[in-house]
Parts: structure tokens; sequence; C-alpha cells
């Protein structure tokens, strides 16, 4: 089963009161899924550089761990959005959003999560550039969208992630032309690297 492929995303059966979930494979290899995390009964005062400052480290681990890249992502004060990007075979974008929010729930607290993230996994014509980067573009704007600030550059809660990069920002000019050539550099470095391993 090709997960990227264009088809129909049906969804399985699951339990009463989750959200429904297409099938674990959707989410594994290069699956590109834009995530939202919503904190229960929108609760609000948690959002701080400090909360910031946590997710970014458990954002870069989750990506180690999980071989994912995460070229954008906000935090907004009810909710969270991020995109996944895998960079391999064995890529697990649901393992990665649970272990963010496992690691999260002390500097989270007194909220809590929802009982679940909500998932979007982007389609065929989702993955092109052009219309990738709308997406990403459309989430990296929530901030102003809600009227928090009225340019993109002044919120701080927002960025993206790329393990071993750690000079590569959002808010630069050429951050697409960058983030393109590091995500092309590391998903060739993984298909060589598996390539060996098999011969």
């Amino acid at each position: 089963m090709d997960p990227s492929s264009d088809r129909s995303y049906e969804r399985e059966r699951v339990e009463k009161g989750h959200l429904p979930r297409l099938s674990p494979e959707f989410y594994q290899g290069r699956a590109f899924v834009h995530w939202t995390l919503t904190v229960e009964q929108r609760a609000t005062g948690w959002l701080t550089p400090a909360f910031h400052e946590q997710w970014r480290l458990t954002l870069l681990h989750a990506c180690a761990r999980y071989q994912i890249a995460c070229p954008a992502y906000v935090l907004m004060p009810d909710h969270i959005h991020l995109l996944g990007l895998g960079l391999d075979d064995h890529s697990d974008q649901r393992q990665a959003v649970e272990f963010l929010r496992k690691h999260l729930r002390a500097v989270l607290s007194p909220a809590t999560w929802q009982n679940q993230a909500h998932d979007q996994v982007l389609r065929d014509s989702q993955r092109e550039r052009g219309a990738f980067q709308t997406v990403a573009q459309y989430i990296l704007d929530n901030p102003v969208r809600a009227g928090l600030v009225s340019r993109r550059s002044d919120y701080t809660f927002l960025g993206g992630c790329v393990a071993g990069y750690p000079d590569l920002s959002v808010y630069r000019d050429d951050y697409w032309e960058r983030f393109w050539r590091i995500y092309n550099r590391l998903v060739e470095n993984e298909s060589e690297a598996a390539t060996r391993s098999r011969s």
C-alpha cells in the first residue's frame, strides 16, 4: 500500500471518543503530515518562553529519534500546529507526536492535551513544493490571522526543526531554498545508506 498516493483517504473504524485515523502506514516512511495538538477545553496560560524552549528541545529529540523534519510549527495560545516530513522508510510520525505529547505533559500542566492529536496526511498534489509551501505559510501565518501580531516576524512562538541544523530559521528570506536543499540531502543520504545495507 502506498500511503502517499492520491486515492480516497478512507478512515479506520476506531473506538468511540477518538478521532478517526488512517491506518498506521499513512504516517510512516516519507509521509507529509499536518498535525494539530489541542489543549483540553482550549485552556490558555501555558504558552511562555520557557514552554517554547522545552518544546524546541523535545521536538529536536522527536525529529532525531523518529527520523522526521519539521519545516514549520506554531504555538498558539490554546493549540499547536506542526508539519512533519518523514526522512526514511523507518520514520513514524504517530510515535513522534505521542513522544512530544508525553514529554511535554509536565511543562503543560495544569493544562492537559485533548485525548488525541488531529492530523491531515498531505496528498500528492499537496506535497508539490508550491502547494506544500502554501500549507506551511498558512500555518506560520496563524498568529497574524488570529490578531496576535500584525506581522509574522513579530511572533516568537514559531519556527522549524531539522536535527543537525540549528541555524536554519524560518525568519530568513532564503529559508525555503535552504530547507529543501537540506531535506533532499538527508533523504538522499538515507536512501544511499539503505541501499548499502541491502548489498
